[in-house]
């Protein structure tokens, strides 16, 4: 399963990333901030209009936005 297709809400444990999903700088920031297998995340919000885009996530201590298409590439398995 996806990041993407995870309800919100309940924890997760992140199995792993198709980095060649994404653009480079792009797998580079989400590497930076600690997005890789092994870490826990959880969905704390999606957003409201049209795509549901962008989508809040708890990762370690912080929240950060991520768009769908990122979460898509982020494979996970419930925690």
């Amino acid at each position: 399963m996806t990041l993407d297709g995870f309800d919100s809400g309940k924890s997760a444990r992140i199995t792993g990333v198709d980095w060649d999903a994404l653009a480079q700088d792009e797998g580079k920031r989400l590497k930076a901030l600690g997005v890789d297998e092994g870490a826990e995340v959880a969905i704390l919000h999606r957003g409201v209009f049209g795509g549901r885009d962008p989508i809040a996530m708890r990762l370690g201590n912080m929240t950060i936005a991520i768009r769908r298409m990122h979460a898509r590439a982020i494979h996970v398995e419930a925690a």
